[in-house]
């Protein structure tokens, strides 16, 4: 039982480590609300996002997605233009003032939060084929009751995840007035984002000429 709770927690811990689109718009409206209670929704939205993506891959979603090929090619096209799309709204949100310096990044209601947070969790087909191929698969090692505890450690992950992620952006926010460090956060993110298109761009052509 603990070496399921172990490898879940450490697996979704690798898998939602490295900087991306949902990262960095939890993170930034952590930082431009200020407050826990005015950046819940998108917290909660992310969270429960990634329950639904790790719940449908341990069911057996990710035998479907793997075993049939033009699923993968089509999530493949599909994530290369939303990243791309993704990455320049990521770089065009830099936060500027009216004078033309770093400013506080806007800030967004409940409903814009969970659409763009839900957007950016079940749009990406980066994170679709990472959960399906990596979480999915690896639960096939477990049964019952494992598979269950494998499965709550990783959506445990993302729930501590994105509430810390929240709070460092509060911390960076009330550290950072001017706005200047979401700022440069904002042009890696996109640069970021713009590099997980051209890697699945890569499977893309590789899945047609395959």
């Amino acid at each position: 039982m603990w070496e399921a709770i172990l490898h879940g927690f450490v697996l979704a811990l690798g898998l939602i480590l490295p900087l991306g689109a949902q990262n960095a718009f939890v993170f930034n409206q952590g930082a431009a609300h200020g407050r826990f209670a005015k950046a819940a929704p998108v917290i909660v939205a992310a969270s429960v996002c990634d329950t639904l993506l790790v719940s449908l891959s341990v069911l057996g979603i990710s035998v479907v997605v793997l075993e049939h090929a033009w699923i993968q090619t089509a999530l493949y096209g599909a994530g290369v233009c939303f990243l791309t799309y993704m990455g320049f709204a990521a770089w065009r949100s830099k936060p500027t003032s009216d004078n033309g310096e770093a400013a506080q990044p806007k800030s967004l209601g409940t409903r814009k939060q969970v659409a763009f947070a839900v957007s950016v969790s079940l749009l990406n087909p980066h994170a679709i084929l990472d959960t399906a191929g990596v979480i999915g698969t690896s639960s096939l090692h477990y049964e019952g009751s494992e598979k269950t505890a494998f499965a709550m450690a990783c959506i445990l992950v993302s729930w501590l995840w994105f509430a810390g992620l929240g709070i460092a952006g509060m911390t960076a926010g009330k550290l950072d007035p001017s706005g200047k460090l979401q700022s440069v956060l904002q042009s890696v993110s996109a640069i970021v984002i713009w590099g997980c298109a051209v890697y699945l761009g890569y499977g893309f052509v590789r899945s047609l000429a395959g």
